[in-house]
């Protein structure tokens, strides 16, 4: 299903950007639903997964800390399976919402004490799932299962020759076997074809793909895309079919970035030549966690394409960073898009119907409301926790049950979803990796005085690790107060990122937006002045961007604000722009499309 406009280096590289994880026990990991009898239909981003804790080397004295990156999903008969940057095993999921961990160490045979899976790349060839991490010395296996659910592997090739960082595999229709792979700042990204029987390459490695920062704006490295410090990164291959096409995708400009993202490429042959797109394939600038990098795009079992990738936390650490998921696809055209419009709200789950591609429309409902804390410890303040800003958290005193925080939603609301965004706060510095007794309890309350109190969702007795649980409520209740009261932690103090509740404000939409310009510069069409006239009753502004009118496919959310530094464009292209005002309620009339020549 198309969105409709409105929805709209070298060794250093990898010291960089794919920091050795140390993660402890692995174990079977699952993530219920708040009510056995109901199956939820939506998801929120960040994916709600056991995030290994770890310590990066040489950063110990900033704690532990949860972190991953670097992931891939494949359908693989009938369920999805995750992989991701050293979490000592991988995910299944029967509905891409509930997620089983299984342990396994991906080590050579000879080395139990190697540190496994590094961005790892996962293929499909026939009914065999293979597996291989980064390396840049020949003597990594690549590993092969038939019953990866069953946690039954073997070496398929003892040694793989070539080796390779950010590595990524594709069979074509034709059974032919392509590797494509890359993680730097001086050189490009390559690709070559390995015989599926050897897994030698046949032939040398080719290039695919060189970073142009001095055109695509977007490519540019740091916060505010200014070039300081060092070269974009160019990493994190994938490559995509459809309709003839090879779609090359590929991580920039660096993973500590709000604007990590995932570039494109298109070709004729799957070792191109390609062109480059004008813009990110998947691109998410604004919201309560930002980034979307180095990541894979698949089919559900409905066939409908889907793109998960990195997304940025950066505050314990450089490399503290979670997982998302958009739905993808391709126009009429051919145009490959990934919606991350809304991109941590509630979206729809896979469904046959194509829902997939939808969002329900549950606004945020508390954006820096009033909120009432059991206690504070220091200077993390109560209003973290409902500022839209992973980077900011607010922490109780102790992790002591009965700690609590209260949300105010300024009027009785139509409550759909809540999300409960921990975060990490005077973890146990012993503590590392994954382990059985990780969990989180708690109690949900809601009421419409903040006296008269009721169950909302009751995880008391819940045994697992839920760092982002997200429930959604089979039916919908009218609330103005929102109550979550801690039970027990799993370590650290009882804080949270983000207390987020969706659903509807039962009041009017936002006015459209009057007096939207963009000022492109003269002296670098990469960056333009986005200016418009406040909207009264709007906390946030979403503004649609492209290279034609009818293809806007990218989003830029802005809070607090009527006005934008945009600085991701092609500099050999003209742009459209509409913009749209957000409340609680719902989105404003879009306003009239602007050109920038």
């Amino acid at each position: 299903m198309i969105p409709t406009v409105d929805l709209q280096l070298s060794i250093l590289a990898t010291l960089r950007s794919k920091a050795v994880l140390l993660l402890g026990i692995g174990f079977l990991f699952w993530v219920p639903v708040a009510n056995a009898q109901f199956k939820q239909k939506t998801y929120c981003n960040p994916v709600n997964i056991d995030y290994g804790y770890t310590p990066i080397p040489n950063f110990a004295q900033w704690g532990r800390h949860r972190a991953t990156a670097d992931p891939v999903i494949v359908t693989y008969k009938g369920d999805y399976y995750l992989f991701s940057t050293n979490q000592w095993g991988y995910w299944w999921s029967s509905d891409m919402l509930n997620w089983k961990f299984i342990s396994k160490k991906f080590l050579r045979p000879w080395n139990a004490g190697y540190d496994e899976l590094c961005a790892p790349a996962v293929g499909i060839i026939g009914d065999t799932m293979i597996v291989f991490g980064s390396t840049y010395t020949s003597n990594f296996s690549i590993w092969m299962s038939t019953n990866p659910k069953a946690n039954e592997w073997k070496p398929l090739v003892d040694s793989f020759d070539i080796g390779g960082w950010d590595p990524s595999f594709f069979t074509d229709d034709d059974g032919r076997l392509y590797m494509y792979n890359g993680s730097s700042n001086k050189f490009p990204m390559y690709g070559v074809e390995l015989d599926r029987k050897t897994f030698l390459p046949k032939g040398t490695r080719k290039e695919m793909y060189l970073l142009e920062s001095w055109r695509y704006g977007w490519q540019r490295f740091g916060e505010y895309l200014d070039d300081t410090f060092l070269d974009a990164f160019i990493e994190g291959s994938h490559m995509t079919k459809h309709a003839g096409k090879y779609y090359l995708q590929y991580g920039a400009p660096g993973t500590e970035f709000s604007g990590y993202a995932d570039g494109l490429v298109v070709g004729d042959h799957p070792l191109g030549p390609f062109t480059s797109a004008s813009d990110p394939l998947s691109y998410k600038l604004g919201g309560f966690i930002r980034g979307a990098g180095h990541g894979a795009t698949f089919r559900d079992v409905y066939n409908n394409y889907w793109h998960i990738s990195t997304m940025v936390v950066s505050v314990k650490n450089t490399f503290e960073r979670r997982l998302g998921i958009w739905p993808t696809g391709f126009d009429k055209d051919g145009v490959m898009w990934c919606n991350t419009a809304f991109g941590d709200y509630p979206h729809y789950l896979p469904a046959e119907s194509g829902e997939a591609s939808s969002f329900p429309a549950w606004m945020l409902l508390n954006y820096k409301k009033p909120v009432v804390v059991s206690s504070t410890l220091g200077g993390y303040n109560a209003n973290n926790a409902v500022d839209e800003a992973i980077k900011t958290y607010w922490s109780a005193a102790t992790d002591n049950k009965g700690e609590f925080i209260q949300t105010d939603l300024g009027n009785v609301s139509m409550v759909n979803a809540v999300q409960i965004n921990y975060a990490d706060q005077d973890v146990d510095s012993s503590f590392l990796g994954k382990s059985s007794g990780v969990f989180h309890q708690y109690k949900l309350y809601y009421s419409a005085d903040a006296k008269k109190w009721k169950i909302l969702a009751d995880k008391s007795n819940n045994k697992t690790d839920v760092p982002h649980d997200y429930i959604e409520l089979e039916k919908p209740v009218q609330a103005r107060y929102i109550k979550l009261e801690n039970i027990h932690m799993p370590t650290g103090k009882f804080a949270i990122s983000g207390l987020r509740v969706f659903g509807n404000g039962n009041g009017a939409n936002p006015g459209k937006v009057k007096q939207f310009f963009v000022l492109r510069t003269e002296k670098d069409k990469r960056s333009a002045y986005l200016k418009w006239s406040p909207v009264d009753n709007a906390f946030a502004y979403n503004i649609y961007y492209g290279t034609h009118p009818a293809k806007l496919y990218n989003c830029i959310m802005v809070h607090d604000a009527n006005e934008y530094w945009f600085k991701a464009m092609d500099s050999k292209m003209p742009y459209y722009f509409r913009i749209e005002a957000i409340n609680e309620n719902g989105v404003s009339d879009p306003a009239e499309i602007v050109k920038a020549e």
